[in-house]
C-alpha cells in the first residue's frame, strides 16, 4: 500500500494487481473443517436451539416478539445502533442458529453470534451481571450473564468447528 499526498489530502492506494485473488479450495476446506467431536456438537446445537426462538421473536414477531420493523426501531431508536448494523443483527440472529442446527458454516455462524451477543451484552452492562430469573426487575433490565454463556458456546464452535453430525463434516470429507 502506498500513501501519496495530493492537494493536502492523504490518498491510500492499494497496489494494482492484474488478477483478482480467489479463495482457494484449501482455504475453504480449513474454514469448514471439523472433527467428529461431541463437544462442538453440543455447543452448536445448544446455541442454535436457544437463539433460534429469540431470533424468531426479533425477525418474525413469533413468541410475542415485535418482528423485524419493531425490533429495528427499538435497536436504532432506543439502543442507538446504526440501522444497517441493527438489520444485520436481526437477520444473523435468525439465520445463524439455523446454520448451527444444520452444522453448516459453524465457524462463521458462531462468529456472527459471538459478536451479536457481545453487542447485546454491552446494552446490559449497567444492569449488572445477573439475569432477571424471578421477574424482580422490569423487562429489559436484566444483566449480561446469559450473553456470556451464549458467547462461550459460540466461541467453542468458532474454535472447534461444527463437530459430529454436521453438514460441514460431510462436505469436507468428500
Amino acid at each position: 500500500m502506498t500513501i501519496s499526498r495530493t492537494n493536502s489530502i492523504l490518498d491510500l492506494q492499494a497496489p494494482r494487481s492484474t488478477s483478482k485473488r480467489r479463495v482457494s479450495t484449501a482455504e475453504l476446506r480449513k474454514l469448514f473443517e471439523t472433527d467428529d467431536g461431541t463437544a462442538p456438537l453440543v455447543a452448536r446445537v445448544a446455541l442454535g436451539a436457544i437463539l433460534l426462538p429469540h431470533g424468531a421473536q426479533h425477525a418474525l414477531g413469533w413468541f410475542g416478539g415485535y418482528g423485524f420493523s419493531g425490533t429495528l426501531g427499538w435497536m436504532t431508536g432506543t439502543l442507538g445502533f446504526p440501522a444497517p448494523l441493527a438489520a444485520l443483527g436481526i437477520v444473523s440472529e435468525l439465520v445463524a442458529p439455523l446454520l448451527l442446527l444444520a452444522g453448516l458454516g459453524g465457524r462463521v455462524a458462531g462468529a456472527l453470534l459471538f459478536f451479536h451477543m457481545a453487542f447485546a451484552a454491552s446494552t446490559h452492562l449497567e444492569n449488572g451481571f445477573f439475569m432477571n430469573w424471578f421477574g424482580a426487575m422490569p423487562t429489559g433490565q436484566e444483566g449480561f450473564e446469559y450473553h456470556l454463556l451464549a458467547m462461550a458456546l459460540a466461541l467453542v464452535t468458532v474454535i472447534s468447528g461444527s463437530g459430529r453430525w454436521s453438514l460441514d463434516r460431510m462436505f469436507v470429507r468428500r
